[in-house]
């Protein structure tokens, strides 16, 4: 294998990916909004903005043998980086004649009209018809995700919680492993579900991580209506069949906090 391109290289995926990736000796570059991206000395970094294109995404792509794309946006121009972003690296990638396009996708896209998993269903989409050999891997929740939503929420004195959500949090180091796995083996279509150890409701969540931060805060669970909330109640994030990530979400927590901020990152 050639030079693999990690988008969203700084990430919290996409550093575990490169981290793993250079401990195979591969030769690895990475793709950042950032102007000035931050990166080991063995990487070459680009900046790259995905949502409006920049000259330098086909100086990335061009002679990487592989992508894995990890860039994606919850909050803010999600269609215009995690659809149009998508489908313009596509493009790119089929005319540099990119041997490989990994996704990573969320369990549950198919199953949820939340917005912003509608967008990565889309995105996947254009991955399948993109005209570059394919693989699309989708994962539950990293705990990085839900250690930074609870660290927010734990600002305030009481945590209003979304009742009845459970959730299968997964070690991002794990879902890295995987991305390179597949990388070794070829394009495979869709891939197997990979989630975290175990499924646990998100008061029982929270309520752990207040004990490991050692924060006393009052957890309230809140109804939330419509389609969305009845998709998370239902477990449409879940894949209890696919439990393959061995990392708890106490052994998470247990890890230095300094090392993730005081608000979990």
């Amino acid at each position: 294998m050639a030079d693999v391109l990690v988008t969203g290289g700084t990430g919290v995926l996409g550093r575990k990916v490169v981290e793993r990736l250079l401990r195979d000796g591969k030769g690895v570059r990475i793709l950042s909004r950032r102007p000035r991206p931050s990166a080991p000395s063995r990487v070459r970094a680009f900046w790259g903005d995905l949502a409006g294109g920049s000259p330098s995404l086909r100086e990335a792509v061009a002679g990487a043998e592989a992508i894995v794309h990890c860039a994606s946006s919850r909050f803010r121009k999600t269609r215009a980086v995690d659809v149009e972003g998508t489908g313009r690296l596509l493009e790119i990638a089929r005319d540099c004649g990119v041997g490989h396009f990994l996704y990573v996708s969320i369990v549950g896209v198919d199953r949820n009209p939340l917005g912003y998993y509608q967008a990565k269903l889309e995105a996947e989409g254009r991955v399948e018809r993109g005209g570059v050999p394919w693989t699309i891997l989708r994962a539950t929740q990293f705990h990085d995700l839900l250690a930074r939503l609870f660290g927010a929420l734990s600002r305030f004195p009481v945590l209003l919680l979304p009742k009845g959500f459970r959730f299968q949090p997964v070690e991002a180091g794990e879902v890295a492993d995987a991305l390179v796995a597949i990388l070794r083996a070829g394009p495979s279509g869709r891939a197997s579900d990979l989630g975290g150890p175990e499924v646990r409701g998100v008061a029982d969540l929270a309520r752990a991580f207040l004990a490991a931060s050692r924060r006393r805060r009052l957890v309230v669970p809140v109804p939330v209506l419509g389609g969305t909330g009845a998709a998370f109640r239902a477990g449409a994030n879940l894949c209890p069949d696919r439990a393959v990530g061995r990392v708890r979400w106490e052994e998470y927590l247990a890890e230095p906090l300094v090392a993730r901020g005081p608000d979990g990152r």
